[in-house]
């Protein structure tokens, strides 16, 4: 009973110190969120308020400015700020639904640099789609058969992905020419339907956002590496090693 204890805690220990406690977890917050997305929603409320509260909006903007200068430059970020000041109701919401098709070009161009990260891409697409939801209600009032065509390319892009499965259970293989032809349809009507010139960017790629150590959990806690059940299984081999023996030792006694 003694030696069944000692594995047991022993395995514990191991347990606790090779798993985080989020080890389910997404490692990067909500991937069905975009911050510049839930700024956006945020400040038009404010600005639809009677009189505009341009005040809380800048406010709101503040929030994410650094972001967006980060991965688009400054030239967006006076552009709202300069509207604020004005303002231009009108301008500023314009502003930054340009900002999110930007944000939209950015995170699908990322995707098909980094096609082959399953997890990342995945995630990357889920915050492309966040932020298309925020814009989808101004597409819906000019054309609701075109919201619908791109609700579905979202779906074929996420499709494309494939998925790398478990031990080789539920693999699917990605099609990176059918991600890119649904991102080309994607971004070509964003473009149209908000009228923006170029869709560049900017030049930092989508890990210029993320943290070491939110890189580092996400390799630990990321199960569909196979790598990372080598310490489950190592732990539940030792359980099942201290029952074993356990049970020996009565069975003689």
């Amino acid at each position: 009973m003694r030696m069944f204890r000692l594995f047991f805690y022993i395995a514990m220990i191991v347990m606790i110190h090779l798993i985080p406690i989020k080890a389910f977890a997404y490692s990067y917050g909500n991937p069905n969120e975009e911050a510049v997305a839930e700024a956006y929603k945020q400040m038009k409320e404010k600005l639809n308020e009677q009189p505009p509260n341009f005040a809380a909006a800048k406010e709101i903007f503040e929030t994410v400015k650094e972001e967006i200068d980060m991965h688009m430059g400054p030239e967006p970020a006076k552009e709202v700020l300069g509207a604020i000041e004005a303002k231009d109701r009108q301008a500023v919401t314009e502003n930054m639904e340009e900002i999110l098709v930007l944000n939209i070009a950015r995170r699908l161009d990322n995707i098909e640099k980094n096609f082959d990260q399953y997890d990342t891409s995945k995630r990357l697409l889920a915050k492309a789609f966040a932020t298309y939801e925020a814009l989808s209600p101004i597409i819906q009032g000019k054309d609701t058969a075109l919201d619908k065509q791109l609700r579905t390319e979202f779906d074929n892009a996420l499709q494309s992905l494939g998925n790398p499965g478990l031990f080789g259970v539920g693999e699917k293989k990605s099609d990176i020419n059918a991600f890119k032809q649904s991102k080309e349809t994607i971004l070509t009507a964003l473009q149209k339907q908000f009228g923006l010139k170029s869709l560049e960017v900017g030049h930092f790629s989508e890990s210029a956002t993320e943290k070491p150590d939110e890189v580092r959990k996400k390799e630990w806690t990321d199960l569909s590496e196979l790598k990372n059940w080598i310490p489950l299984i190592v732990i539940v081999a030792i359980i099942i090693g201290a029952v074993l023996i356990y049970v020996r030792r009565r069975k003689r006694t």
